[in-house]
This record gives C-alpha cells, sequence and structure tokens, in this order.
C-alpha cells in the first residue's frame, strides 16, 4: 500500500471533501429508508388487496427472517475481512427488495420475497455499518468527533425509516401507483447511495496475520458478558417493540377515524414516533453515564407512560391521543436504540464490535413480532389490556436492568 492510499492520506483527503463517516452512513440511511417503506402500505394492502390484519403483520415481521441471518453472520465476518466487503453489497440487495415489492401487485408471496431481501440488507447495515461508522469517527478519520459513532449511526437509521416511511404513506397516499411509485423512489436512492458510498475507506482492514477457523468467527464471546446479559439483552426487545406499537398497530385501530386518509394517517404516526426517537438520540449521550445505568433505565421509564398512552389509544380510538401515544413511545425508541448502542460499543473488543452489535440488534428486532403476535391474541384479550400489560412489563425490565448493574457494581468493588 503507497503512502498516498493508507488510511490516514485517506481521512485527511476526506476533510476537505465529504467525510468518510457520511458515505457510510448514507448507505444506512437509503437501507433503512426500504426497510420502513413498507410499513404504512399495510392500511393499503389491507384496503386494496383484502389482506387480512394477520397476514399483513406477518409481513411486517417477515425481514426479520433477512435480518438475523444478516446481522449474525454480516457482523463477525466483517471483523475478520473489513467492512467494505460487507456493507456494498446491501444497498443493492434492498434495491432487490423494493423492485420485488414494486412488482408484487399485493401478491403475499412476492411481499415475503421482497421484505426478506429488504431484511438482508437492513441486517447487514445494522451491524457492519454501525460499527464502521463508530470507526470512521475516531482517528484518524474523525479524531474530533470521537465517541459520535453510536449517535451517528443510530440517526442514520432512524432518518431512513422515518423519512422512507412518510414519502411512502404521501405517494399512496395522493400519487398515481400506490403499491409501485413509493419503492421505485427507494430503487433510485440505493443506487445512488451505492455510488456513494464506494469511496468509503476500509477502517478495519484484513489481517493476513489472523489464523483460526472461519466458524470461530461467528462466536461472540463479549455475548456472554455479565453486563451485556443483565443490562443489554433485557431492554433489547424493546427498541423495536416501542417503535413497531406506534405506527403499526395504532393506525390501524384508527383506520375508522381517519377514513379516505388512512395511509397518509400512517405515514404521520411514523413520522411523528420517529421524529421524536430521532429528536431523543440527539440528547442521548447526556443522559447516559459511562459505567452507570440511568440511560438505558431512563429509556424504559419513557416506554412505561407510552404504553399507557397506547392502551388509552386503544379504549378511546382518539385522534389526538394517538400522536401523544406515538410521540412517547418514540422518544422510548430512539433513548433505547443509542443507550443500547453506547453499551454495546462498551463491552465489545475491538475484534467483535460489529458481531456483538448484531447480537444486540437481532434481539432487538424480536420486538418486530409484537403486531402479529397482538394481532393474534387480541380478539381474546383486547388492546386496552395488552398495552397495559406491557406497561407492567416495561416496568419490570427497568427493574431487572437497575437490579443487574448494581449487582455488577457490588461485584466489582468487591474484587
Amino acid at each position: 500500500m503507497s503512502a498516498a492510499t493508507t488510511p490516514i492520506a485517506i481521512a485527511d483527503a476526506g476533510r476537505h471533501r465529504t467525510k468518510p463517516w457520511l458515505r457510510a452512513a448514507a448507505a444506512l440511511f437509503a437501507v433503512a429508508w426500504g426497510g420502513n417503506e413498507f410499513t404504512p402500505l399495510l392500511v393499503t394492502y389491507r384496503l386494496h388487496d383484502n389482506l387480512g390484519a394477520l397476514t399483513v403483520n406477518v409481513l411486517l415481521g417477515a425481514y426479520v427472517i433477512g435480518i438475523v441471518p444478516a446481522l449474525l453472520l454480516g457482523g463477525p465476518l466483517s471483523d475478520r475481512f473489513g467492512r467494505r466487503p460487507l456493507l456494498l453489497p446491501a444497498p443493492l440487495i434492498a434495491l432487490a427488495g423494493s423492485a420485488v415489492l414494486a412488482a408484487a401487485a399485493g401478491e403475499p408471496v412476492l411481499l415475503f420475497a421482497g421484505r426478506v431481501l429488504s431484511g438482508v440488507a437492513l441486517g447487514l447495515v445494522m451491524a457492519v455499518g454501525t460499527a464502521w461508522i463508530k470507526e470512521l469517527s475516531e482517528a484518524p478519520f474523525d479524531a474530533s468527533a470521537s465517541g459520535s459513532g453510536a449517535r451517528r449511526a443510530a440517526l442514520s437509521l432512524t432518518t431512513g425509516f422515518a423519512l422512507g416511511a412518510a414519502v411512502a404513506a404521501a405517494l399512496a397516499q395522493f400519487a398515481p401507483l400506490p403499491e409501485v411509485l413509493p419503492y421505485l423512489v427507494n430503487v433510485a436512492l440505493c443506487a445512488a447511495s451505492f455510488a456513494f458510498a464506494l469511496r468509503t475507506p476500509e477502517s478495519h482492514p484484513r489481517d493476513p496475520a489472523r489464523g483460526g477457523r472461519l466458524r470461530d468467527d461467528l462466536r461472540i464471546p463479549s455475548a456472554s458478558h455479565r453486563r451485556f446479559l443483565g443490562v443489554v439483552a433485557p431492554m433489547s426487545p424493546w427498541v423495536f417493540g416501542t417503535a413497531a406499537s406506534a405506527y403499526a398497530i395504532l393506525p390501524a385501530l384508527l383506520v375508522n377515524r381517519v377514513a379516505g386518509f388512512e395511509v397518509g394517517f400512517a405515514g404521520l404516526m411514523c413520522l411523528v414516533s420517529l421524529g421524536c426517537g430521532v429528536g431523543a438520540q440527539t440528547l442521548a449521550r447526556r443522559i447516559d453515564l459511562p459505567g452507570g445505568c440511568r440511560g438505558v433505565t431512563a429509556a424504559l421509564a419513557v416506554v412505561v407512560p407510552g404504553m399507557l398512552l397506547a392502551a388509552a389509544t386503544a379504549l378511546t380510538r382518539s385522534v389526538a391521543l394517538a400522536l401523544v401515544a406515538a410521540a412517547a413511545l418514540g422518544i422510548g425508541y430512539g433513548l433505547l436504540l443509542v443507550g443500547g448502542l453506547m453499551e454495546v460499543q462498551r463491552i465489545a473488543g475491538p475484534d467483535d464490535l460489529a458481531g456483538l452489535t448484531a447480537v444486540f440488534y437481532s434481539l432487538s428486532y424480536v420486538g418486530f413480532f409484537v403486531p402479529a403476535v397482538l394481532a393474534a391474541i387480541s380478539p381474546v384479550i383486547g388492546y386496552p389490556t395488552l398495552f397495559v400489560a406491557g406497561a407492567v412489563i416495561a416496568a419490570l425490565s427497568a427493574a431487572l436492568v437497575w437490579r443487574a448493574h448494581v449487582n455488577g457494581k457490588r461485584r466489582a468493588l468487591a474484587a
């Protein structure tokens, strides 16, 4: 490698043009856009294609089938082979997913296939891209922003999630070809982000001296860390459990209250919840205390009133109350996402950062099955009761996290 092509030289050149982390963030943004553009269209598929509530919620969670393997394989493999080889294909896979969804015409099998492709792309950018942005936010690439990697990655994802849903809803509500045009926008966006990301420097180059079997890289030793098991694991499912409750469940409950504006309202709920999530993410570092548990506990504490507001919305079918509930749940989502990523980046070693990030996100995406589970049991129990139960479980999760933190402190003092 010549002096002109070293990471430091590339980083120095990038200071005068586009920051290297922004190029990686563009891929996260575009793929996240594609991952969430489907959400407000759930209403369209129910109204125009006569798909049932359980079917559309299963399709909503279908991309987890693509996300989890991509996370658990892509993260550790990027720790071994580098970030670029694993992340650069992601925008192209997301492009293919949006193309399949555009051609699906309400056919569940094609919709399922498109969602799985979107999930594979999203899994890659969440594990590999998050680690890449973290490394590109430190010396020698961007020494002035050390410690900003978790927030930058979370903002890239959440902004993509929010705008993808909002734009898709607006197009589906007001433009022609409501089941096609939203996806074509993402096709163009993914192509542009791929071209933009091509010039991103490698931050974790492959070590030729690194030996061992490939399957050994798929083991993540830090996933058995006491703090990961006691603090990160209990809060993880709430990350997307809160978001899915806000923009997948609540809009479906208020369809009769927003007649003629069903898809637009679903997009508004996405925008409100994820917009509040973006705002919360900018404050998360101020709330978090290294070595403490304030950030994660505060995030779970916000989820409790959010769930109670969702219960009240389900009971009253109030549009105004739904927007307030979406805002509260979005704040909880934003704090949980950044808090979890910061915990992961403190726990992980340099050779398993992407791998542990993948485990965190895999646990987080368990929450995306919440709408399907609640849709299946709501005829028996009812959404108001289910949301109240969610508030109780969130409070118990906060207590478990705090207890694990206190016990960890006691063990450290005893040692």
